[in-house]
């Protein structure tokens, strides 16, 4: 067919940490780029996650070093890349010699200082529950624990950043636009979306190329346009929920707590938002609207339960003040335990049609960077076309918006801002620096004094960082805003949200007229 009518090299279908990494990726190679997101970004799977960017030190017990290998130089790379909303978390491993023996701990982590390079982070090490500070909230019973550097990260800014990157290289981002069919049309695909927010806006585009980054919706993008039916090497997904609880912060410290189960799985007591601390994470499998899913009152007390084996005060329901679950789309080996089924990744080929397609099965967080270079690399081998990868390597390019501050050392960038904004309070500070890093810079510009923010919504929310959001950054309510843009929505009271949406319905109101 005459190439001139294809509207899009390619079209990327879910706007979860994959599909962006991916659209980040091809519009930086030159590719024309359509991303589709029936909700928004990172709004289900991506958004729900422990929020670390870590090699996996359980992993290792599955001998998965080449996925345990790959996740730690990640976390060297998008440390680099994004300082503002990813930075180093000491970890303290509780140890319970019922669970594992001392020297398979040692062994453990002396793998995971070794298996990458590391230059960031700090090297493991052990020490003593009774004579350290960080055993002061533990009970008497436990002795000795471990402790090693990691990553934390705001998982769903992530995404946003991300969708940035690849508008700024020219990539289509559409949220609230469900891919509804898929059809082989001529050496391309046919691309039919619906807008979510007007029934009445459909349409249909030609792409060249299509990679199916849907997340847990990855088999029903395929059997509702009937791509799946025929195909018996197609992989299957495991979908698993995992949920976590929020309670009143515990304990003094920015280090994370990591307790060994019985059941042999770990669960993580993390400092969340200054204010908490997060407690997570389950794994049971899934049916069902992954958008709809919720914890059980099992999973709640399975999450008090392992953290009231270790710490000296205990929790109960009554502490629980938010709860959050998501469910993660596991690439199905068949294996019945949803703890040991693989966090590795597969793109699978969809080679009986002539236009390259690929589906991807699996990943995690960490991986999301390298998932979407092999991905992109993949459907350009299928497309006979070379154009390099480029977001491997650690120069100023590669950054993330906002991220280009002080070589990464967020606190000289933090004082620095606060010279420049000498005006704003420490708490809003801190929180703009975070957030948005330089980007900040760009609802701040020219402003003198709070009152130069325009409307307060309350709680520091200001005007001018809502029309940021809105016009930059891919939001269009309330909810976007306040629990996916930032985690306000922990902080604010109800009608803080009712008045953003009247402000944003007024906003969008004016801009027609």
């Amino acid at each position: 067919m005459d190439m001139a009518v294809v509207d899009y090299d390619l079209c990327v279908i879910g706007g979860g940490i994959n599909g962006v990494g991916i659209a980040r990726d091809a519009a930086g190679r030159g590719l024309k780029v359509l991303l589709l997101e029936a909700g928004d970004l990172g709004g289900a799977t991506s958004s729900a996650s422990t929020k670390l960017i870590h090699g996996g030190l359980r992993y290792l017990e599955y001998f998965a070093f080449r996925l345990v290998r790959e996740s730690l130089a990640e976390r060297e790379l998008l440390l680099l890349q994004a300082p503002h909303v990813i930075w180093p978390m000491e970890f303290v491993l509780l140890h319970t010699p019922e669970q594992r023996p001392a020297w398979m701990v040692k062994a453990g982590l002396f793998l995971y200082d070794n298996l990458a390079k590391r230059e960031k982070l700090n090297k493991s090490g052990s020490l003593s529950l009774t004579m350290d500070a960080r055993g002061l909230p533990i009970q008497e019973d436990y002795k000795k624990a471990f402790y090693y550097a990691d990553c934390w990260a705001d998982d769903s800014r992530l995404v946003v950043l991300n969708a940035m990157s690849a508008a700024q290289k020219g990539a289509t981002i559409l949220t609230r636009h469900q891919c509804t069919h898929l059809k082989h049309d001529d050496n391309c695909w046919a691309v039919s979306f619906e807008n979510q927010n007007d029934s009445d806006d459909v349409q249909t585009i030609k792409a060249s190329m299509v990679i199916n980054a849907a997340g847990p919706w990855v088999r029903d993008v395929l059997d509702n346009s009937q791509i799946s039916h025929e195909d018996k090497k197609l992989p299957q997904v495991k979908l698993v929920k995992g949920s976590h609880i929020i309670v009143k912060r515990q304990y003094d410290g920015e280090h994370a707590y990591i307790m060994q189960q019985p059941d042999r799985r770990i669960v993580f007591a993390i400092p969340y938002e200054h204010e908490y601390t997060l407690i997570g994470t389950t794994e049971e499998e899934f049916e069902g609207d992954p958008r709809h899913a919720m914890i059980s009152e099992g999973e709640k007390a399975y999450l008090m339960q392992a953290y009231n084996r270790f710490f000296e005060k205990p929790i109960s329901s009554e502490d629980i003040l938010w709860t959050y679950s998501g469910v993660r789309p596991l690439y199905d080996e068949g294996d019945s335990n949803a703890t040991s089924a693989t966090r590795d990744y597969r793109l699978y080929a969809h080679l009986d049609y002539s236009a390259p397609m690929i589906s991807v099965f699996g990943g995690k967080l960490t991986t999301y960077r390298k998932l979407a270079e092999a991905a992109v690399d993949k459907i350009m081998h299928l497309a006979n076309r070379d154009l390099p990868p480029w977001t491997g390597h650690s120069d100023t390019q590669n950054i993330l918006p906002g991220g280009n501050i002080y070589e990464g050392d967020f606190e000289a960038f933090l004082s620095a801002q606060g010279h420049r904004y000498q005006w704003l309070h420490e708490e809003l500070l801190y929180r703009y620096c975070r957030s948005y890093g330089t980007c900040m810079d760009t609802f701040l510009q020219g402003a003198k004094s709070i009152e130069d923010l325009g409307l307060g919504f309350g709680f520091g929310i200001y005007e001018a960082e809502i029309l940021y959001l809105l016009h930059y950054e891919f939001a269009q309510t309330a909810e976007d805003i306040l629990w996916r843009r930032s985690k306000l929505g922990l902080h604010v009271h109800d009608d803080v949200a009712a008045k953003i949406n009247t402000y944003i319905a007024n906003h969008q109101k004016g801009q027609k007229i």
